[in-house]
């Protein structure tokens, strides 16, 4: 028999039952839940005549609701009662909430690994496409619907069919200007957004070993856009490093446990995967999207493609749709793009490492006159931090506005959009059409990337600037 993969291994410890034709009822370990889905959820279980099964395995936050401009003024009516629904959910059912004003509160796939709530060969579940981002500590993690956290809430369990398995061998070194967020970008757009469509996917490979935990949690993040729900990277002594000492944790004699199961984890030498991808990263440029799904991407100093070129007469209409969209012409760089707002945020690039990036590129700069610039922290934690490391002062003197912790501009809520018709480039996940607000037109890039055009007032290449050389 061969060896068992990671993903394989922590599947079978979580197995309650089979249920046949590859469905299988899961133990779920850690539930994590924001103020869109949690209260409507807490909520269905009381109408069900029902109580939560174990309130001490679900944690909440506030993240998606809220608002991030200073003192949170201008939340919405809609967010404030989804917000006191949380509230009052959390408080009957005895689940514990990092409320806003909290030194812990943050978006949620953020502190999660920040609290170490996240860990490795965990199970993981949270109604949040983006879950997968808690693969990056070598966490089974993954986003579940409406109904779904109900089950999850009153059975502390989930049905799930066994997807299958693909590892992405990154090998190689990453360039200098090139970080997690483009290699990703990459990644989907030599795979396509459906082609990890039924897979877990598992990261390795030199490229990934050599990266922070941070960088493992952004390229896990984007796992959902090549269509996998499951992203992960074996856990290492980086992972424990990273993870020892925070506040969910194990401690003592139970960190010692921890360890020695978290050194089983990574797959066997002869584990046999479904589908195997290796992609060499050391020409790998800074990368931008072009059009209106993550796949349509291209190196920052290439040029917006030709729809008349693909041969593929599905990919040409929506080549065609979203170029008419964004409003730009093939077969010209997508250098010297301009761009209208930046924004430095969500759940796949707010943390310490991102800030950090792009101020290197704002330090002793401007934002171009005709850009709006914004600095969200993806936790309170995230914040103090680049707040004693003077980051903050950094941003606001080149011009950016630092705000308050959240999703914000990434999901459009709170009226915190892009205008229709203006240009964004984002450090989000999603590019999708009216994703920023309806009519805008996002570019999503790096957070240094992004720094990079708000200074410059176009998509800009980030190399061309001299502090990375």
């Amino acid at each position: 028999m061969p060896g068992r993969t990671m993903f394989q291994k922590i599947w079978d410890d979580h197995v309650l039952a089979d249920l046949g034709d590859s469905f299988y009822l899961l133990h779920i370990d850690r539930h994590i839940m924001h103020d869109l889905g949690g209260p409507g959820g807490i909520l269905s279980v009381e109408q069900r005549g029902l109580r939560i099964r174990n309130p001490e395995l679900t944690f909440a936050t506030a993240d998606h609701a809220i608002s991030t401009a200073k003192g949170r003024a201008g939340t919405s009516g809609v967010g404030v009662r989804l917000l006191e629904g949380l509230r009052t959910g959390t408080r009957s059912a005895g689940i514990r909430l990092f409320d806003i004003g909290e030194p812990v509160q943050g978006i949620v796939h953020v502190i999660g690994p920040e609290l170490g709530l996240t860990l490795p060969g965990a199970l993981l579940v949270c109604g949040d496409s983006h879950t997968c981002t808690h693969g990056g500590i070598g966490a089974m993690a993954f986003g579940i619907g409406t109904t779904e956290v109900t089950h999850v809430l009153a059975t502390q369990t989930l049905v799930q069919p066994q997807p299958k398995t693909m590892r992405v061998h990154l090998e190689g070194d990453m360039a200098v200007g090139v970080t997690a967020k483009d290699l990703m970008l990459h990644v989907i757009g030599a795979i396509g957004v459906g082609g990890g469509s039924g897979y877990a996917v598992e990261y390795a490979g030199s490229a990934i070993r050599n990266m922070s935990i941070e960088e493992r949690l952004t390229i896990c993040n984007l796992s959902i856009e090549l269509g996998a729900k499951i992203g992960m990277i074996a856990p290492d002594e980086k992972t424990f490093a990273y993870l020892k000492g925070r506040k969910f944790a194990p401690a003592g004699e139970l960190w010692d446990r921890a360890i020695a199961y978290w050194r089983a984890l990574p797959s066997d030498a002869d584990a046999e995967f479904d589908h195997e991808v290796e992609i060499q990263v050391d020409n790998v440029a800074p990368h931008v999207t072009w059009g209106t799904s993550p796949e349509q991407v291209l190196p920052v100093d290439g040029m917006i493609p030709d729809t008349a070129t693909l041969a593929d007469a599905g990919k040409r209409e929506a080549a065609a749709a979203a170029l008419k969209y964004m409003g730009l012409q093939p077969g010209r760089p997508i250098i010297g793009t301009p761009v209208d707002w930046v924004f430095i945020g969500s759940c796949a690039n707010s943390r310490i490492s991102d800030l950090r990036s792009a101020a290197k590129v704002a330090r002793g700069r401007k934002v171009a006159s005709t850009v709006r610039a914004w600095v969200v922290p993806g936790s309170e934690s995230v914040k103090r931090q680049a707040e004693a490391e003077g980051l903050d002062h950094v941003f606001r003197d080149a011009g950016f506005e630092w705000r308050e912790p959240g999703c914000s501009m990434c999901v459009a809520a709170n009226g915190e959009t892009v205008p229709s018709g203006q240009r964004s480039v984002s450090t989000s996940n999603r590019n999708f059409v009216g994703r920023q607000g309806p009519g805008a037109r996002t570019h999503l890039a790096s957070p240094a990337m992004a720094a990079a055009a708000a200074i410059a007032g176009h998509i800009a290449d980030v190399r061309k600037f001299e502090e990375l050389t």
